[in-house]
């Protein structure tokens, strides 16, 4: 029996005297995919938020690849909505792509040559290659996406967390976005979105 990446047993979480979740139970094995669906305002980026480790839970329990949330950080990787971040920041896609590298080089440390091929064999799998050094403020809401997904690829992460990863996204690009994470589930990441 593999340990599962995801354990979720009983969560609930609140803000104030306001439930945002309630007795959440399920699991996520490696390689699998798992999809939360429901209205805005229903607590998906909350248990998101709660499998990073960035909000208390009032009770239950969460175990990410055997570990606590905290402690699992470093295998797990987050795609963000790309209309959540700032589009005026001056970093290049390459570069957006890079700090998925961050946990495993540092922050005072520059990126090896590894490093740099780890993002740009990223950027190539979603498609962007060619656009590698433009200002990813420039790119179009779907290619942000793709370079978030690129990010979180170079990280080389176990478990992967998606922000409304469709949202805003061309049908072209949400059928290239799948068939990377069909790649990423084949080689046994586990996809939660």
């Amino acid at each position: 029996m593999t340990t599962p990446a995801l354990l979720l047993d009983d969560v609930t979480v609140s803000y104030g005297d306001r439930a945002a979740l309630d007795g959440v139970t399920g699991r996520a094995e490696p390689g699998s995919s798992v999809a939360l669906i429901g209205p805005n305002g229903a607590g998906k980026s909350t248990l998101l938020k709660a499998i990073l480790g960035l909000v208390p839970l009032d009770r239950g329990r969460i175990e990410v690849l055997g570990r606590s949330p905290v402690d699992a950080r470093r295998h797990v990787a987050y795609v963000p909505q790309a209309d959540a971040l700032d589009p005026e920041f001056p970093v290049s896609a390459r570069q957006v792509v890079t700090m998925g590298r961050y946990r495993e080089i540092g922050w005072l440390r520059r990126p090896g040559r590894a490093d740099r091929v780890l993002a740009d064999d990223a950027l190539d799998r979603v498609g962007l290659a060619d656009r590698s050094g433009d200002r990813f403020g420039t790119l179009s809401g779907g290619q942000r996406q793709r370079v978030l997904l690129a990010r979180a690829i170079a990280q080389q992460a176990e478990l992967l967390l998606l922000d409304e990863p469709f949202n805003g996204v061309d049908a072209t690009t949400q059928d290239l976005l799948l068939g990377v994470l069909a790649d990423l589930r084949a080689e046994g990441v586990a996809v939660v979105m």
